[in-house]
């Protein structure tokens, strides 16, 4: 094995620039691979956490205007959810709906604690609030029952607003008492801001925020979530039963899409998941081409490389090798030469992903109403790099034993013939 490694080396380097070639090729489709992967990944990756911010199996109905007429009524009136279409949603549907809520919304408001003030909205809601947006609390507590049952004059703040407040202890304004407008509010709890949605706002009792602006049985939305429809078609049958039954309430017609809007959060999520998916598969196909070309590469090279010696091989065969020995030769050749280099291409595929992780890993592009994640964790599992790299080294081993066998089976006169 020894003399073998030895020849190999010696021939490798009489023949550096086909070697070198030989190299690049089984490199870059090594690379290309694991760069490209690392790259669709941080994209996939950055539309998941962007996906995340809600409970999957949660939906939001709001409010529309009407595309019909009907029952007297002309079409473009304005539809505003009530008391009565949250007593439909909360006793009509329990087979599906777990918990349910509504938002109500104020905007211009100003929060101030002695000379410190910030102006923003009221966000009137219900506790599931915390579970559906997925509110991750720093300091204190959410909003509770016992708070909408009593209308407390409670409400949370986001971190951010919590600085604005009070810049050098914020965690210190819990059970503190804030003015929103002319009213004392106390501070229960500080959440972690989020800096993805359009604009921060202060969640407060639903039931206090209706009572202060003198709202009445109006609701600007309703959230619930559900159990249940795992599929696509059972998600459409839910929404086109609760469409009706919520149409009839504000006597619009029964299949006006326009009346209400649904956003599901759930068969969103599976056609995104969808979109990843082919997302995957053409990162995929494109570097198992790139693939192909390393591994057309190393043929291509190899095939010559045994038309350049064929009169080296007649010589071996004249003085005593066996096709056995000669085809042990090349393979192994073409095996060293795919391991060596396949291994620097994934290592310097990671090496890159790496690097853009370090630097371009988590960016986050802000429009300076909400901050959009565009860029996450640009990686590619070591299992995937070893496996694409295993894969190589067998095709260039195939792609060596083609040209080996012709170069077994040929006559010694033959080959001494060979120009």
């Amino acid at each position: 094995m020894r003399d073998i490694l030895t020849e190999i080396w010696s021939t490798a380097r009489r023949n550096k620039l086909r070697t070198a070639l030989t190299g690049f090729a089984v490199a870059w489709g090594i690379f290309m691979l694991i760069f490209l992967l690392g790259c669709g990944n941080g994209l996939i990756n950055a539309q998941m956490e962007n996906m995340n911010r809600f409970l999957d199996n949660s939906m939001m109905v709001g409010g529309g205007r009407t595309s019909k007429a009907y029952d007297g009524l002309a079409e473009g009136r304005r539809i505003t959810l009530n008391d009565r279409d949250i007593k439909t949603t909360e006793t009509e549907f329990t087979n599906h709906i777990d918990g349910i809520g509504a938002q109500v919304e104020r905007e211009g408001v100003t929060i101030s604690l002695d000379d410190n003030y910030f102006s923003g909205s009221l966000l009137g809601i219900y506790p599931n609030e915390q579970q559906i947006s997925k509110v991750e609390i720093l300091h204190g507590r959410f909003i509770n029952q016992t708070d909408l049952d009593m209308q407390r004059k409670v409400l949370v703040l986001d971190d951010e607003q919590a600085k604005e407040l009070l810049p050098h202890n914020y965690k210190t304004l819990v059970g503190k008492y804030v003015k929103v407008g002319n009213l004392a509010f106390k501070v229960v709890g500080i959440s972690k801001s989020d800096k993805s949605r359009f604009n921060s706002s202060v969640h407060v009792p639903f039931t206090t925020l209706r009572t202060m602006y003198n709202i009445g049985d109006k609701a600007e939305n309703i959230v619930f979530t559900f159990h249940g429809l795992e599929t696509e078609a059972a998600n459409e049958d839910f929404e086109s039963d609760y469409r009706h039954r919520v149409n009839s309430n504000q006597r619009a017609a029964p299949d006006d899409e326009s009346a209400i809007w649904i956003w599901n959060r759930f068969t969103q999520n599976m056609q995104m998941n969808k979109g990843v998916s082919i997302i995957r598969i053409a990162l995929w196909v494109i570097g198992i081409f790139t693939l192909l070309s390393g591994v057309v590469g190393v043929s291509n090279i190899m095939l010559i490389t045994v038309k350049e010696r064929t009169k080296e091989f007649g010589i071996r065969k004249a003085i005593g090798a066996t096709p056995g020995a000669l085809l042990r030769l090349i393979i192994i050749e073409s095996v060293l030469i795919t391991t060596f280099f396949g291994y620097i291409g994934m290592v310097i595929g990671m090496g890159a992903n790496l690097y853009m992780d370090a630097t371009v890993g988590h960016t986050k592009v802000d429009s300076g109403l909400f901050e959009a994640t565009m860029f996450v964790n640009p990686t590619v599992g070591f299992d995937v790099c070893v496996e694409a790299t295993i894969v190589m080294i067998l095709a260039g081993t195939i792609a060596g034993m083609i040209p080996a066998r012709k170069a077994a089976r040929t006559r010694p006169i033959e080959a001494l013939r060979a120009e």
